[in-house]
């Protein structure tokens, strides 16, 4: 009798144990969700990289320029987006009459949480920081052919996987990126009225005049030079000010899924890209990965040089950047 009352009193103090150590789920807290993420294919992005440098330097007034819109335009509605083309001119710091074209894509245009990505598409018309010719166009492999290339692939992936994100995508294109003031020039040129910087031509345009009326999105990413061999993405100082959540959601990603090697959680200083308009002006926060060298500075030695060609170009890079971007765009849910 006593072993049984002995039992009985342990097993009863057991299942006290263990309903004391069940944690009750707070009410609140929301289910883990399972999400399958589809592999960037990095040699699909490379191809993409190679098809624009095939083109030509994407000079603005050009033919190259023209036929590389055509390629864009065709590869973006072949992954099924719809593609808006934001045809505009503009006038650059050399009193140049540029036609622009910013080329907006969207997937899923009915989901009202919207994820924005971007990259500029065209090349500067002068290669000036190149130590002999600095009057030369460039290929531009890497600016900004590489954010480009990632941005296709990650538009033909959004059509071709098994499984849609919960929100929706746009990708939008900007022109008229990089035909700012020569390097070493120092004398000042006085904008129009308007204008803020004689670089980012295209995202400042859209910025003022949205493809949609009221567009807006959760928060945008901007792709600039993240294709080039040993490449290091540094947090960038306007990124920091005006979206630190996504600088942070951003890094902490590329860390989880093993790119903290090309993602340094380091703050450095602020650069004149195309997101400091996407957050100004369309008050959209906006981070910007862009390649940074420490004891060079951002961009590399390669920057507006003739250097800046395809055998800069890393696939391993391009795969630590689309990977990390398919993985934050899979990880959000709906509203």
């Amino acid at each position: 009798m006593y072993k049984v009352v002995r039992f009985l009193v342990i097993g009863f103090g057991i299942l006290l144990l263990a309903g004391s150590c069940k944690k009750e789920k707070p009410k609140d807290e929301k289910p883990q969700r399972t999400v399958a993420v589809p592999a960037f294919n990095a040699d699909s992005a490379f191809q993409f990289v190679r098809q624009q440098v095939e083109f030509g330097p994407r000079v603005p007034n050009t033919e190259t320029h023209r036929k590389a819109a055509g390629y864009l335009i065709s590869r973006l509605k072949n992954s099924g987006a719809s593609v808006i083309e934001q045809n505009f001119e503009a006038t650059t710091y050399d009193n140049q009459k540029l036609k622009l074209k910013n080329i907006i894509a969207s997937f899923a245009p009915e989901k009202q949480k919207r994820l924005l990505l971007a990259a500029h598409w065209d090349t500067r018309p002068f290669a000036d920081k190149d130590e002999e010719k600095k009057d030369a166009p460039f290929d531009g492999a890497n600016d900004g052919a590489s954010g480009v290339g990632i941005l296709l692939e990650i538009a033909r992936q959004l059509q071709s996987a098994p499984n849609a994100p919960a929100v929706g995508v746009d990708i939008i294109l900007f022109d008229g990126e990089d035909w700012g003031e020569k390097d070493h020039d120092h004398k000042e040129y006085d904008l129009p009225e308007g204008l803020l910087s004689w670089w980012c031509l295209g995202s400042q345009y859209w910025a003022r005049h949205k493809h949609k009326a009221n567009y807006s999105a959760n928060y945008a990413i901007l792709l600039d030079m993240v294709g080039a061999k040993r490449a290091h993405f540094y947090r960038e100082g306007l990124s920091l000010e005006f979206a630190p959540r996504v600088v942070e959601k951003v890094w902490n990603t590329a860390e989880r899924i093993g790119y903290s090697d090309f993602f340094v959680k380091q703050n450095v200083g602020e650069i004149t890209d195309d997101h400091q308009f996407m957050n100004r002006i369309a008050k959209i926060p906006t981070v910007d990965i862009v390649d940074y060298r420490p004891g060079v500075g951002f961009f590399g030695d390669y920057h507006h040089s003739t250097k800046d060609n395809l055998e800069l170009i890393s696939k391993e890079t391009l795969k630590a950047v689309g990977q990390t971007l398919m993985t934050i765009i899979y990880d959000e849910e709906a509203l």
